[in-house]
């Protein structure tokens, strides 16, 4: 694995875009941090602020964590790619990721079936456009080019971009939680975005990743392969007020970011040791609860996937993250907290 790196993650917008979004994206340029990251859900799109914002940076890599495959087909986002990568001079990362049943089926209104399958599908795909090296055709279960159903006109062509990229293979990283999407993304990309990052976890995402990269059947890649992570750091005098600011958004995706059985989120705490909890702020948040499923959430918990608290302890906890998998750590913070919180 690579050195540690240092990158920000401006985060999904509200009712608008987030205060302070655009200095916070110089002030990471200006420190010398290796890169930027935009987020998408279901309200603004990741790929206009990246590109946007980007355009006041000269050095960062500009990445997108994560474009969500059901809003665009494989050819639209390998176009976007080559698109930021021409204007940014080659700093394009593009992040992927298959998001989950109720954001597809409710927002996209696609159907959400085998997802590791339509993943490696999609990134085939993405990477025959940008290699440009003959006309796209491909024929699976979920993409088919040029299209050949029976309700279409049949005069479809396989077609090469016009434009020709910057470069051949822009670095694409898969967003992973299940073992076999983590393996998936050793397999067949160029890194791992994992939402809640545990360092106690570090052990079982090694053994997942050494599963893909045995797969792939490149002894190098391990090297090469990025795992990076958006941790919250809050620093405070006070442990608990600062964890209640990280709690809500724990609580959001543990509790309502999916249907019970259905919730990703929920199932990473739970292999973290923590199905009870999860279990009690599920129901609260389902209930309408939200303040309680947040209350809900103990200290510990927070602890495993964020650094909370005052300087001292933060400095003390540091090397538990530095001595995992992780590659680059991606801050949440105002470009008042950023230098500071690099140097720490």
């Amino acid at each position: 694995m690579a050195s540690l790196r240092l990158g920000v993650n401006t985060g999904y917008w509200s009712s608008g875009p987030p205060g302070g979004a655009l200095e916070l994206v110089e002030t990471a340029d200006r420190l010398g941090l290796d890169s930027v990251w935009t987020a998408e859900a279901y309200g603004s799109d990741c790929l206009t602020p990246l590109a946007w914002w980007g355009s006041r940076t000269e050095r960062v890599r500009l990445g997108t964590a994560i474009a969500q495959m059901s809003a665009r087909t494989p050819a639209a986002t390998a176009m976007a790619a080559m698109t930021i990568d021409h204007l940014s001079g080659g700093r394009f990362v593009l992040g992927i990721g298959a998001s989950g049943p109720q954001v597809v089926e409710g927002w996209y209104g696609q159907p959400y079936p085998r997802p590791l399958e339509r993943t490696r599908e999609y990134v085939e795909i993405v990477r025959s456009v940008l290699r440009r090296d003959e006309p796209v055709e491909f024929h699976g279960r979920h993409y088919d080019l040029p299209y050949r159903g029976d309700d279409g006109l049949g005069i479809g062509k396989a077609l090469k971009s016009t434009v020709h990229p910057v470069r051949t293979e822009i670095p694409i990283h898969l967003a992973a939680e299940g073992p076999k999407n983590i393996a998936l993304s050793a397999e067949i990309c160029d890194g791992w975005l994992p939402l809640f990052f545990s360092p106690k976890e570090d052990a079982w995402y090694r053994e997942q990743l050494r599963r893909g990269f045995e797969a792939a059947g490149d002894p190098g890649k391990a090297d090469r392969f990025e795992v990076v992570a958006t941790v919250p750091v809050v620093p405070g005098d006070d442990v608990e007020a600062c964890a209640d600011l990280v709690r809500p958004f724990l609580a959001l995706y543990a509790g309502g970011m999916g249907a019970k059985g259905a919730n990703f989120h929920f199932d990473v705490f739970a292999r973290m040791g923590w199905e009870d909890v999860a279990t009690k702020v599920q129901e609260l948040y389902l209930d309408g609860k939200k303040q309680e499923a947040a209350a809900a959430i103990p200290l510990a918990m927070v602890e495993d996937v964020a650094l909370v608290g005052p300087l001292g302890k933060l400095r003390d906890e540091i090397p538990t993250w530095t001595d995992t998998c992780l590659t680059t750590v991606l801050l949440t913070a105002g470009a008042h907290q950023l230098e500071d919180l690099a140097h720490l």
